[in-house]
């Protein structure tokens, strides 16, 4: 099937997200970028941008002198994307934390719009929200460099992705980051990091979702 004209990029992308996730593409398959844009109807210059997001992603890695496969997005792509969060997180809640103890409205704001949007089953505003709510902590800890490196994780399109693993429910997520909030209140900055760490490593332990449900999640504009 060609894709459409408009944002080829974007198209191009979610055309091959969708054939990895479906497993057309298996990890460790080359990926050709003349061959894909032969397939898909379209130049090769949106399929090398796309390739481009993808290896952001972790979808896929490219080698020198040998070309571009499909990762291992599951176990490696999005584990170890989890695990380095989990560091930078801890450290931008330890700088953070005696910043905002005195008011954690603007967090509690967006914990509560991650609860409504759970409520609603509306799995992208829950995403924007935690993204907003991760963000503060991150901008409160008054680190540039901290906030670039964290912003380069692509937190939203990823934790989109994590979101369609079947079995996560989606008010215990946003439940979860209540505890990150009441620690920060009281200035515990101990008990915040403990927490903040945790609330990363639940989602590194996620077991590898079915790939069907994944896919048919994907597909059908609930990302």
């Amino acid at each position: 099937m060609r894709v459409k004209r408009r944002s080829l990029r974007a198209e191009v992308r979610e055309a091959l997200i969708r054939d990895i996730i479906g497993g057309a593409y298996q990890p460790g398959d080359r990926l050709v970028e003349m061959k894909i844009a032969r397939d898909l109807g379209t130049s090769q210059a949106p399929v090398r941008e796309a390739l481009r997001e993808l290896a952001a992603l972790g979808f896929i890695v490219s080698e020198p002198n040998r070309g571009t496969f499909v990762a291992d997005f599951w176990n490696r792509g999005i584990r170890e994307i989890y695990m380095v969060r989990a560091g930078l997180e801890e450290l931008g809640t330890r700088l953070a934390t005696p910043r905002l103890a005195g008011d954690v409205s603007a967090l509690q704001t967006e914990l509560d719009a991650m609860r409504a949007a759970a409520a609603d089953d509306d799995v992208a505003a829950l995403v924007t929200h935690s993204y907003r709510f991760h963000r503060a902590i991150i901008a409160a800890s008054d680190n540039q460099l901290l906030l670039n490196v964290w912003q380069g994780l692509r937190i939203e399109a990823r934790t989109t992705i994590t979101m369609t693993a079947s079995g996560l429910d989606l008010a215990e997520i946003a439940d979860s980051h209540q505890p990150i909030v009441d620690a920060i209140a009281a200035g515990d900055v101990e008990r915040a990091c403990r927490v903040s760490r945790e609330h990363q490593e639940f989602f590194e332990r996620l077991p590898v979702p079915d790939q069907g449900a994944l896919l048919a999640r994907l597909t059908s504009g609930h990302d």
